[in-house]
């Protein structure tokens, strides 16, 4: 299936399209599929302040994957036990980053749900009451 395209001209300042193709000519990429590649990760990383509401809601929300969570459970058990071999260790330190970077993320979208009064600071959803 072929992917749908537009074009789209824009003005870009010279000391940008200089870095870019600098980068460009070391990836020995095309000007334009370098662009696209960027354009494509930032989307994927984009600041949680771009998110439409109903995904900010979403993160506040959000769990940690269950079994993730009972690994992690599991893992930390063996650890006070002193019982972990050094893959168990890596992959303990693997989760507690993802669990780490879950938390950051959900304290942020939670902050922001407060400043668009989407939820108090005490965690009140105030779409319920309207």
């Amino acid at each position: 299936m072929e992917t749908m395209t537009h074009r789209i001209v824009l003005e870009l300042p010279e000391s940008l399209i200089q870095r870019v193709e600098a980068i460009a000519i070391r990836q020995k990429q095309s000007l334009e599929t370098l662009l696209i590649d960027l354009i494509d990760q930032a989307i994927d990383n984009i600041p949680l302040e771009f998110l439409p509401d109903e995904q900010i809601l979403a993160l506040c929300d959000r769990q940690m994957e269950a079994n993730d969570q009972a690994q992690l459970s599991e893992l930390l058990a063996q650890q006070r036990e002193g019982d972990l071999s050094s893959d168990e260790q890596q992959k303990l330190d693997s989760l507690m980053e993802i669990y780490r970077q879950g938390l950051i993320e959900k304290a942020r979208a939670t902050q922001i749900a407060v400043e668009r009064k989407l939820r108090s600071s005490l965690g009140f959803d105030f779409t319920e009451v309207q």
